[in-house]
């Protein structure tokens, strides 16, 4: 009998023990289902320079992470530009390519607001803490938003005992954090006394208003700080209510580790029972052991060699997946960083001489560069950069003073500086319980795997009624001018349909045609999938205190570049007689609805439609076009019509758009306007235009007749916002005409799709500078195709 009930201890722990490994793996799996199906994005913007005037153009390039790769799986990044009291100006949409792109925003010349917020984004990190998109406040140097300041608020003190909780009888050490009201350090000085106001110990303030202090409380201890700011004003601040009982947890900053201390209080957990400890980065278990609990305290240490860099994330659960606390802790591994070199191979100091800059890189990498080079004496904010943004506070809430101050150097001290960050900042976690227990949040917005292209949706109308041969016929013409297109789309039993091959930038306008009498009476919603603008939020609301070194200077150089503006946009021009004859119809519609090579052309017959009385008894376009031009051969009639001129078919055009026979038989002749054949060669035509063409155009404006389901049906549609070319001028000499007027870019060169051969790794640059300035700032950011990322900023003077 005593034999057996010695093994029975023994089997009950092995049990146990094998239970726990199951739980353990278990949590593991959870976690990583999680981490697979929400993976976390953060992205990045580089401007051309720190402060911009009203009526000037901010220049940027993005750069978009997943973890720390380039998110490619996301194409489209949004772009929010708020002004000072919460009103949308414009809302951005950018392709992006391997997690890159670039774009532009105009500011407006009447802009009265002292800041603008960047608000960025992808359709994927929509679905997550609105904290941890992009954010940014640019100065905007406006003379005329200087209004009167409101009175300073006092500042706060903030504390964060480490692993969440302070325990009574256990040692513990309390953060704090310092800030006036624009979220900038405070430098303090004060005690903390007990209730009954004995000393427990000092408020040192060890880095950027943060420090921390060791206490040991007693159970229903109240304790409280009495403190002074830099001005010598005093305030007193609670420190947070202790509990009796629970876990502390004390993690050590060392080079190349982490040592971590766990201790329990005796009521927390009984020994012999197991406190799991997993560590997570991205959302993916990097470890995860257990420890009993055996009365003294749980030690450990945490190699950094094989992490990646970012936040590590220690939890503590109890024996049944409690959480009892957690910690976070700063991983910097410079083998995620690549660093550039640049060399001046030309100076070109002086009015409008050239520069010329080599980059290098270090590794055989594909990369792309964004490099800034501005007038220095403007000011230059070198607080945040790419390194800051995407590895430390696109995890972290709140506000970091001076991030890139961290990635300076790796030291010891830097990084133990760094630890107070993470003491005294949010960070994105787990919700565990909802974790453990399977719950996985549902996606609201579904992340943009295409880009954006021509595409909508039929609606009022039964799936049914779609057959394998619906199709809809769309007429696109760009805003810019640029030569349209006709697609032939199938419809999809959804009421779907898309051409993945038309991307389209700006705005365009389109004409549609469903190519299925079944079909009629449906509306056609065109990018009906597109993302709605979220609300601006309230970033934009938040405290704002721009640097001023260099607003005189720049507002000088702003208030002068607009002289020059409003200068030649008011030109007086010469008094001019001008004497007209009066135009015929044909003219006036010529003038009306023809362009570029299509408007003119002395040998082109004409047909004003919407005065010709017969126009209307004609059954489709090609049958009244024969017999109309001398040459011009038209037999049949609807979609079997053919044409020839000249032994060859001409090419048609519907509002100088390319379309066939088919599309072009559809139109109802009470929507015509105007009809133009040349007789071949057609100049303007695709291909040469060989065989002469025939250009139909549909009414438009006054002209058009109301007709309720007569006609093509028309809709606006818009695309990516249009990606300009920053204009930098080329200077051939240095003589300088005594009436041109002076150059005085604060921006001297920008160029956001800078690539680097990688069996050359280096590239040059060159640019010109302006008239006026005599030394320059240079910033030169990027990412490898394998996502790591470069920094490098340089004065030139």
């Amino acid at each position: 009998m005593s034999k057996q009930k010695f093994k029975s201890p023994v089997l009950f722990m092995a049990l146990l023990n094998i239970a726990t490994l199951a739980q353990s793996q278990d949590i593991t799996a959870k976690i990583e289902k999680f981490a697979t199906r929400l993976p976390v994005e953060r992205t990045y913007l580089h401007y051309d320079k720190s402060s911009y005037s009203p009526g000037e153009t901010i220049w940027f390039k993005a750069y978009a992470l997943s973890e720390i790769a380039p998110a490619e799986a996301s194409k489209n990044l949004y772009v929010d530009w708020i002004d000072d009291k919460g009103k949308l100006l414009q809302h951005t949409i950018s392709p992006l390519v391997t997690g890159m792109t670039n774009g532009q925003f105009e500011l407006p010349a009447t802009y009265s607001g002292r800041s603008i917020t960047v608000k960025a984004y992808t359709s994927w990190m929509l679905n997550f803490d609105s904290s941890f998109l992009y954010n940014k406040k640019i100065p905007v140097i406006n003379p005329g938003a200087a209004g009167k300041a409101a009175p300073p608020a006092p500042p706060s003190l903030t504390f964060f005992p480490e692993g969440g909780d302070a325990i009574a009888g256990i040692s513990n050490k309390i953060a704090f954090k310092a800030v006036n009201a624009f979220g900038d350090p405070v430098k303090i000085s004060g005690t903390v006394v007990d209730e009954s106001g004995k000393f427990v110990d000092s408020l040192r303030n060890m880095h950027d208003g943060m420090g921390f202090l060791l206490i040991k409380p007693k159970a229903n201890g109240k304790y409280t700080a009495k403190w002074k700011d830099d001005k010598k004003t005093e305030y007193t601040t609670p420190l947070p209510a202790i509990k009796s009982e629970g876990v502390a947890m004390h993690v050590t900053v060392l080079p190349d580790k982490r040592t971590f201390e766990i201790i329990t209080s005796p009521g927390s957990a009984a020994n012999g029972d197991s406190l799991h400890i997993v560590g997570t980065m991205y959302q993916h278990v990097v470890f995860n052991f257990s420890r009993p609990v055996q009365g003294a305290p749980i030690t450990g240490s945490i190699p950094l060699q094989n992490l990646p860099y970012g936040v590590l994330t220690i939890t503590v659960f109890d024996k049944g997946w409690k959480p009892l606390a957690e910690r976070i802790t700063y991983v910097n591994n410079n083998s995620y960083i690549l660093n550039a070199a640049m060399d001046v191979e030309h100076w070109g100091l002086s009015h409008r001489a050239r520069n010329e800059l080599v980059l290098s890189l270090p590794e055989a990498t594909p990369s792309s560069l964004s490099v800034a080079v501005t007038d220095l004496a403007i000011g230059a904010d070198s607080s945040e950069n790419i390194l800051s943004s995407l590895m430390l506070t696109g995890e972290l809430k709140g506000k970091v003073y001076n991030p890139a101050y961290y990635f300076k150097d790796s030291s010891l001290k830097v990084q133990q500086q760094l630890d107070l960050v993470m003491l005294t900042n949010g960070w994105r976690r787990f919700n565990w319980n909802k974790l453990i227990a399977g719950d996985i949040p549902q996606i609201k917005y579904p992340r943009d795997t295409s880009y954006i292209t021509v595409s909508g949706k039929l609606a009022g109308i039964m799936p049914s009624q779609i057959t394998p041969l619906s199709t809809i016929v769309v007429m696109m013409k760009p805003k810019d001018g640029a030569e349209g297109k006709v697609l032939m789309m199938p419809i999809n039993k959804d009421g779907r349909f898309s051409d993945a091959s038309s991307i389209l930038f700006d705005t365009a306008r389109v004409f549609y045609k469903i190519q299925d009498k079944s079909l009629d009476g449906s509306m056609v919603q065109f990018m009906s999938d597109r993302l709605r603008t979220p609300p601006p939020g309230n970033y934009w609301a938040s405290p704002f205190k721009a640097d001023t070194a260099g607003n005189a200077y720049h507002m000088k150089m702003a208030a002068a570049a607009n002289a020059i503006l409003e200068k030649n946009r008011y030109k007086e021009l010469e008094t001019v007689v001008v004497k007209a004859k009066t135009k015929s119809p044909t003219e006036l519609l010529d003038e009306k609805y023809a362009s570029g090579l299509f408007k003119g052309d002395m040998n082109a017959r004409e047909l004003d439609v919407m005065n010709d009385p017969f126009a209307k008894s004609a059954i489709d376009v090609f049958t009244y076009l024969q017999g109309k031009f001398a040459g011009l051969q038209v037999s049949g009639s609807g979609s079997n019509a053919s044409l020839s001129w000249r032994g060859g078919a001409p090419q048609i055009y519907i509002d100088e758009m390319p379309a066939d026979v088919s599309f072009a038989s559809s139109l109802n002749m009470n929507d015509v306007a105007y009809i133009k054949a040349f007789p071949p060669p057609f100049m303007g035509g695709a291909g040469g235009g060989a065989n002469g063409a025939v250009a139909i155009y549909t009414r438009k404006g006054g002209d058009i007749k109301q007709e309720p389901g007569k006609g093509l049906d028309a809709s606006r549609i818009e695309g990516y916002t249009s990606i300009k070319e920053f204009y930098m001028p080329k200077y051939y000499s240095q003589f300088t005409a005594p009436d041109a007027d002076k150059d005085l870019r604060t921006t001297i060169y920008w160029n956001p799709n800078v690539t680097i051969d990688p069996k050359k790794k280096q590239i040059t640059l060159s640019f010109y500078n302006n008239d006026v300035t005599d030394a320059f700032h240079v910033v030169i950011e990027g990412m490898t195709v394998d996502g790591k990322l470069i920094h490098h900023e340089e004065n030139m003077e």
